[in-house]
């Protein structure tokens, strides 16, 4: 009989978390797609267009992110996985072939692209904390957020390289060779088995052992078998007693809003209308062309790329409200100083705005940009986890979607620099929120945190 060969722990993690890298490249791609874009559509006076262009693929995620979760417990994480690159490269291809001034036909590309890009941002985190051990949650948590903004950084170098190809060509090549990441993560997961979680919760027990001996050691297999068959009919117990309504009842309120609050305040603050205007803002700011201004993302996503390897060293050595706080507030005034030294001295370099929102990125990327999904992966009791995440989740797309929306219009409409102080001033309401809403989860156990909201929900019915 041939033995089977055995899959690496290495090789399961690495294409586990593959799918961040094409998350990040198609949130990035239209940083350095849309100048190009622009000029070839003749869409500089149309904001809408170009605020709709650039947001539907987060309209997409947002009903990605909520289908995937649903379908992959039905037909598993590997499948959903494997079915979302598909549709990823189908989306980068459709976006890729536009017609002349399809403007209509991009929008919908770019939804279909973006319920792969919700589904990657629901099941890559699930597939690699159903897989990794216990002790390794964390530091593969922060890996999937490094392979997040490396996408992002790859789509920027991806644009600098061809932005001195013919302007059709380059902006239809930028957005179809994130096919080529998609195929490779079709092809990396048709290898990799499925969660041991999956199958033991469709009773396929000897799969799951299987599964296990590629990734735990030999002695602690039973051992994980049986630790989630007990969650698992514990969670089924749970979901038939709780509702959406359980959400917002006293036990659990102060607990939810905190999470679902830091969750939407992370998009609100407006990161995404740096990492998807970039070039506009410098061709605002300066009055060159925006297709010269490339090698301004490349350094914003550098930036990124440091600060999630940064947050990785720093994580469990500081509490999570002091992170938050500082960042928020370096942040908020980081886009209200432009503002303020504008109107100081007006003739102050153009290009100071765009030194400040390097400083954003850079707070930006090791604190609330990691720390908003490890907080809401601790904040929820179990009973409502499911629910809350999935909720959380909409809200962070929803946010996303209305700031790349909303900016360029904003823009059109009234100074750059007043658009990035109101960014600003909900940067420090953010901090705010923390400060009197959300508790500190650092080193607490899911059930001290627990505590923590019923004891909040016990004060308010003694006042």
């Amino acid at each position: 009989m041939i033995q089977e060969k055995k899959i690496s722990s290495k090789f399961i993690y690495f294409f586990g978390a593959f799918g961040g890298i094409l998350f990040g490249y198609d949130i990035g791609v239209m940083t350095g797609a849309l100048p190009f874009l622009q000029s070839d559509w003749n869409l500089q006076n149309d904001p809408t267009a170009i605020g709709w262009i650039t947001s539907s693929l987060m309209l997409g995620a947002i009903f990605g992110g909520a289908l995937s979760g649903q379908i992959s417990d039905r037909i598993g994480r590997r499948k959903m996985i494997l079915i979302a690159s598909i549709i990823f490269a189908l989306g980068s291809i459709m976006a890729g072939i536009s017609p002349h001034n399809g403007i209509l036909f991009m929008i919908v590309s770019r939804i279909i692209l973006g319920l792969a890009v919700g589904a990657a941002s629901a099941l890559v985190p699930a597939y690699m904390s159903e897989m990794a051990p216990a002790r390794l949650r964390g530091r593969l948590s922060g890996i999937n957020q490094t392979m997040i903004v490396s996408g992002m950084l790859l789509s920027y170098i991806v644009a600098f390289v061809l932005k001195d190809l013919p302007e059709t060509m380059a902006w239809r090549l930028m957005l179809s060779l994130a096919a080529v990441p998609a195929l490779i993560l079709f092809f990396g997961v048709l290898r990799l088995p499925e969660s041991p979680r999956f199958l033991i919760k469709n009773n396929k027990i000897n799969e799951a052992r299987k599964v296990l001996s590629y990734i735990r050691p030999k002695e602690k297999i039973e051992s994980e078998i049986s630790k989630i068959q007990e969650s698992s009919k514990w969670e089924e117990k749970a979901s038939q007693k709780t509702s959406w309504g359980t959400l917002l009842s006293g036990k659990y309120r102060y607990l939810v809003i905190a999470g679902l609050g830091v969750a939407a305040f992370q998009q609100f603050q407006g990161a995404n209308a740096i990492f998807y205007y970039i070039p506009l803002i410098v061709e605002n700011a300066t009055g060159n062309e925006a297709s010269s201004a490339l090698m301004w993302p490349i350094i914003q996503g550098v930036i990124l790329v440091l600060g999630s390897l940064l947050f990785l060293l720093i994580a469990d050595k500081f509490n999570r409200r002091t992170l938050l706080t500082l960042g928020g507030t370096v942040m908020g005034l980081s886009f209200i100083l432009p503002a303020i030294l504008n109107l100081v001295i007006p003739n102050a370099s153009p290009m100071m705005i765009v030194v400040f929102l390097s400083i954003y990125v850079a707070f930006y990327s090791f604190t609330w940009a990691p720390l908003t999904w490890v907080i809401v992966g601790e904040i929820f009791p179990l009973i409502i986890r499911g629910r809350s995440s999935g909720l959380a989740s909409s809200f962070n797309w929803i946010g996303s979607f209305l700031v790349g929306l909303l900016f360029p219009i904003m823009v059109a409409s009234m100074a750059q620099e007043a658009v990035f102080a109101i960014f600003g001033a909900i940067c420090l309401l953010g901090v705010l929120f923390v400060r009197l809403c959300v508790p500190e989860t650092r080193g607490r156990s899911l059930e001290e945190i627990e505590e923590i909201g019923e004891s909040k929900h016990l004060q308010k019915k003694t006042v």
